[in-house]
């Protein structure tokens, strides 16, 4: 069989993202930030896969073992990829001006503004922008200026039409860390107008260069995409919160992986840019783009009011065993309760932090955090539990890319309140999300926890699609508690009879329960395996998946990104289905079902099924014991399976094609909303029947 190469099935999964953008039922102003979306993710996969690959570059035939080809040959397969969906991306972003011009809303240039709107924009520059600008003379300097990554750049060309003066050059990063990207100039009757930052500093570029007796601007940006691997040092004199840091540093000067520059440019402004940075026309990482570069800024364009241009908004469902102000743990000592984030509110879980900090039986609250919100609810709460007496530990993994400082951040202001923070374990990342909370009940210690798919983070909650389970049941309390202990000291590795856990058991276990799946199916008897996952890419586990398949065993599986599964025979093909589901809460649990003669073992996990999540990071799948939630998981996927609006099929050939029948339309994501707000009404009507129930009266004898 031959496999997808990670990258290249990764580019595929953008191509989804695309064509959300393209689609014609998504409303108009969501199909705009699905742009934003597109470029933010090609953005990281340039600054973290490019950037591996061309690492790899020495290694030749090498590596061939390690990614199924040259690095050279699947660098140029990607760059002919990227070239064809760059070339798509702007014409969905020309059909979208031109839809939304029938909505009166216009996004002009400088170029286009009427005297009115050029003395308003004049305006705001003076008062907003100026002050934020560094004009940097390149001309005047040795060195060529440092370009952030991230960053987006107007490279300009300054000169006089009468020819008396030199021609000049400046570079002027575009500060849109502290203004907007996009101003809503004053109506015009019923015209929306909205200019993008880069064009209200080109217009005002003679307030800029006033002191110069220049009167030609041409300017034109510039973006550079720069390697953000993350190099740890071997200094075993230094912390490891010391060697991250200087980590952050290094990538913020890392390798040049992509120089976009806007094709339109001034050919002398554009040799020039190029000289001075040692860059060579023709390279493969020095590409011709648009007019305007970084396009993530698109997803938070401005809605004008026009709520109807964009989704509606679901409210968050209550969940009906939680009812409003009542404490959650006594609930949790009697039943488990699962979230659907985002179709139930992430504050649950804030609320049975904040219980847990002001409940003085509670002694010690314990906490795997990986990614954590700007403003995190989740750590303001911890440090509430600091204040109110209980012991606070926290793992917190400081690798979690790009969020490193972030981390750094939290586990410093933890450590002032006096909470006891762990960094992880050498050499593996601690990626599992577990809550455990210790509580004393007629004198003895009774554990309450929380184990999620998704990171503790109230911002991502609402637009990701994750699964948390609240649990007193020791079975699993008792384990989670053991990995706690490891993570205090990681020289003791505990055996589990519940927990799946990475990297020790994880990819044996698996592989145990696929076997048991093949051995029913070889007996004559009914074997099924359901996998939902963001990204199936670990080779060994696509060799065991499809050998399932082969031997009868029915494979449903749900892959948001990656999957690396290549040309299947016919044999395999009718035993195994394969969707990805792209809408408008990004796909993010991972659940694992096998049918076990009938008797499902179900497990939600943080793991995707790809090599660095089972070899190289501390990874949990939790059993589901409950009889009710195990019910609600297969209703879950099964709505999820017969989604026929926004899933699309994978296969070899990668087309993307949506998944269409001769059934009535059915999108998941709007079927679990229902599905749950029914669940809700249906405990509402019990509770009230028995509320309303009349009492009878003793009869007198």
């Amino acid at each position: 069989m031959r496999f997808i190469n990670r990258e290249i099935s990764w580019l595929s999964f953008n191509e989804r993202v695309l064509q959300e953008a393209e689609d014609l039922n998504v409303p108009l102003l969501e199909r705009l930030r699905f742009l934003g979306i597109f470029s933010s993710n090609l953005d990281e996969f340039f600054r973290v896969r490019v950037a591996t690959l061309k690492r790899m570059m020495p290694l030749g035939k090498k590596a061939k073992k390690t990614i199924g080809d040259t690095p050279k040959k699947i660098l140029s397969e990607i760059f002919n990829t990227v070239v064809t969906q760059q070339n798509r991306f702007n014409q969905i972003y020309q059909q979208l001006l031109q839809a939304l011009e029938q909505e009166n809303i216009f996004i002009i240039n400088e170029k286009q503004l009427s005297p009115e709107q050029g003395a308003f924009v004049r305006n705001y520059f003076h008062r907003e922008v100026r002050a934020a600008l560094v004009p940097i003379m390149i001309d005047s300097i040795e060195e060529f200026p440092y370009l952030r990554d991230h960053a987006i750049y107007l490279a300009v060309h300054l000169s006089d039409s009468t020819g008396e003066h030199k021609a000049k050059y400046s570079i002027i990063e575009v500060p849109t860390d502290v203004v907007s990207r996009f101003l809503v100039l004053p109506k015009e009757g019923d015209k929306n107008s909205v200019i993008l930052l880069d064009d209200i500093i080109r217009y005002c570029l003679d307030d800029v260069f006033y002191m110069f007796s220049f009167d030609t601007f041409k300017a034109a940006m510039v973006k550079m995409t720069r390697d953000a691997e993350l190099d740890l040092l071997e200094d075993y004199t230094e912390s490891f919160v010391g060697k991250v840091e200087k980590g952050l540093k290094q990538r913020k000067r890392g390798k040049p992986v992509r120089f976009i520059y806007d094709a339109a440019i001034d050919s002398d402004l554009l040799d020039y840019m190029l000289k001075r940075m040692h860059l060579k026309k023709g390279d493969d990482n020095i590409v011709a783009g648009a007019r305007y570069h970084n396009f993530k800024d698109f997803v938070s364009f401005p809605s004008l009011g026009k709520m109807y241009l964009l989704y509606p908004q679901n409210e968050r469902l209550l969940h009906p065993d939680l009812p409003v102000n009542k404490r959650m743990l006594p609930v949790i000592a009697q039943k488990d309760v699962l979230l659907h984030f985002p179709y139930h509110s992430f504050d649950y879980f804030i609320d049975f932090l904040r219980e847990a900090a002001i409940d003085p039986k509670v002694s010690e609250i314990k906490i795997t955090l990986y990614r954590l919100a700007k403003n995190s609810k989740v750590a303001n709460s911890l440090i509430n539990a600091v204040r109110n007496g209980k012991k606070v530990v926290v793992v917190m993994e400081l690798q979690a890319r790009f969020d490193e400082e972030h981390n750094i951040f939290w586990s410093d202001r933890l450590t002032e309140e006096g909470a006891h923070i762990i960094f992880g374990v050498q050499g593996l990342k601690v990626h599992s999300k577990i809550c455990l909370i210790t509580r004393k009940e007629k004198g003895k210690d009774v554990l309450y926890a929380n184990v999620s798919t998704g990171n503790y983070n109230e911002s991502t909650a609402k637009i990701y699609s994750d699964h948390s389970l609240f649990t007193a049941d020791s079975k699993i309390t008792n384990e989670l508690e053991e990995m706690f202990t490891f993570f205090q000291n990681t020289y003791k590795v505990p055996e589990y009879k519940h927990l799946i856990v990475a990297p020790t058991y994880m990819r044996k276990r698996l592989e145990k329960l696929i076997d048991r799946e093949i051995q029913a199916a070889k007996n004559g008897r009914l074997a099924r395996i359901d996998i939902k996952l963001n990204n199936f890419a670990d080779l060994a586990m696509v060799e065991k998946v499809l050998e399932a398949a082969r031997a009868g065993v029915t494979v449903r599986m749900l892959i948001r990104g990656t999957c690396a599964i290549g040309a299947i025979s016919d044999e395999v093909k009718k035993n195994i289905h394969i969707i990805s589901i792209v809408d408008k809460f990004l796909e993010h649990s991972r659940i694992f079902v096998f049918y076990n003669e009938g008797k499902e073992a179900i497990y939600i996990s943080s793991a995707d099924w790809m090599m660095r999540n089972l070899n190289s990071r501390v990874e949990m799948a939790l059993p589901i014991y409950d009889t009710n939630i195990r019910k609600e998981i297969l209703e879950f996927l099964d709505i999820q399976f017969h989604d026929n609006v926004k899933a699309r099929i994978l296969d070899d050939q990668q087309q993307n094609y949506y998944l269409r029948n001769d059934k009535p339309p059915f999108r998941s994501q709007e079927e679990i909303y229902f599905y749950l707000k029914n669940k809700l009404e249906k405990s509402r009507e019990i509770h009230e029947s028995v509320l309303n129930k009349p009492v009878i009266e003793p009869v007198e004898l």
